[in-house]
């Protein structure tokens, strides 16, 4: 009996997790659960769950959560602050924290986790792009084990050699030649650049083939959240930027592949769910019922593969050259990007202006050592955040 914790419980990677969890009682209990902005959904989760602990942002949000908890006489015990996070991360009680909450919100409490050696289950990108050096190396001081829950990165995992580990160099001798991430395309594959130009928030968060939330499908459109994938496969992998390929693959059957040097290709394949991978990494090295539909390759038909076109998805140059200028280039990219599509978002710059701005923050941001500690990378997105804003505003003005 695993006891889980669920950073970012009533994003669509909570609602996929806890489906897993609930489909398999035997083996989950869940011990903690958060939430930021939909506390009532919070509130209906902990109601199902029963976790010991929920965790919100600040007292505002514990004072709602806890009244509604109050009316159903549920005995959940309600944290906030800056400290709640962390404190649900680490827990001596929790044996798995899975980290899925978007953006940089979710760093600390991944990197509280990984310095207690809990098992992670990753989802929070940022934890690996804002943070890669420091997350990987409190994983090996503590003995964390992770598992990637991405689709794209479950995959490869699962198509790597029984036992290979994840890290700097976890895949030497291991026979890999390449590792092929696929992408959808997202909803602008077939778009024109002028048609790109013109593109409505609405539009960008409409993708073809996964649900997801507003900032991760609007970075599914650039092609940006593929340019993180891939610096996200570097680090986990341990494997030259130059040996990981993106292809776009519409259909999104085929999650990522990896080549080895006799000439062998293993693909993982599933229906567009994260269910699939979420289950895979919270029975690993089990296989439990996910509840996903078993996948037809008659009535799918085909399989389609193109190469990503670089002048209508910019967002691939800049993480490549990001990945080459090192961890607080990185940095700065996730940082303007968050800027960027917030501002996208709230109708203040067009859709292609986010590759733009993005770009602009590299060439101001100036030469940084790599971070040697959270506060380190924190005073680096922050940098960013501030050239990113800053340029919005004489851009509005």
């Amino acid at each position: 009996m695993q006891s889980i914790t669920v950073l970012g419980a009533t994003g669509s990677i909570g609602d996929s997790t806890l489906d897993v969890i609930a489909r398999n009682p035997d083996r989950f209990r869940v011990f903690a659960l958060s939430g930021r902005e939909r506390i009532d959904r919070l509130a209906s989760l902990c109601l199902r769950f029963r976790p010991k602990y929920a965790a919100v942002p600040g007292a505002v949000e514990a004072a709602s959560l806890q009244a509604m908890l109050r009316v159903s006489g549920c005995r959940v015990e309600v944290i906030d602050g800056p400290e709640a996070l962390a404190q649900v991360a680490a827990h001596p009680e929790v044996d798995t924290v899975v980290a899925a909450i978007v953006g940089a919100a979710g760093l600390e409490a991944t990197i509280a986790a990984a310095r207690a050696g809990k098992r992670i289950l990753l989802a929070n990108k940022e934890a690996l792009v804002m943070a890669g050096p420091v997350f990987v190396q409190a994983c090996r001081e503590s003995g964390a084990t992770v598992l990637p829950i991405d689709s794209e990165h479950n995959a490869i995992f699962q198509c790597l050699p029984p036992g290979a580990g994840i890290g700097a160099g976890a895949l030497d001798g291991s026979g890999v030649r390449r590792i092929l991430l696929t992408a959808s395309g997202g909803p602008f594959r077939s778009w024109t650049l002028e048609q790109m130009r013109a593109a409505t928030p609405e539009q960008a968060c409409a993708h073809p083939n996964w649900s997801m939330g507003r900032k991760i499908s609007v970075d599914s459109a650039t092609m940006m959240n593929k340019g993180l994938e891939l610096i996200e496969a570097q680090l986990l992998f341990g494997v030259a930027q130059a040996d990981i390929e993106i292809v776009v693959h519409p259909q999104s059957v085929i999650h990522s592949l990896v080549e080895y040097l006799d000439g062998s290709v293993l693909a993982q394949l599933g229906h567009p769910d994260m269910r699939t991978p979420i289950a895979h990494a919270l029975g690993h090295p089990a296989r439990i019922a996910s509840g996903v539909s078993v996948l037809d390759l008659a009535s799918i038909a085909r399989l389609d593969f193109e190469a990503p076109d670089p002048l209508r998805f910019p967002c691939l140059r800049l993480a490549r050259e990001a990945l080459r200028d090192g961890p607080a280039a990185v940095c700065a990219l996730n940082a303007s990007n968050e800027i960027a599509v917030d501002a996208f978002l709230r109708g203040r710059i067009g859709f292609c202006e986010i590759a733009q701005l993005s770009d602009a923050v590299l060439q101001d941001f100036g030469s940084h050592p790599a971070p040697r500690d959270v506060n380190d990378v924190l005073a680096l997105d922050a940098k960013a955040r501030t050239l990113a804003a800053d340029r919005i505003l004489r851009t509005v003005a």
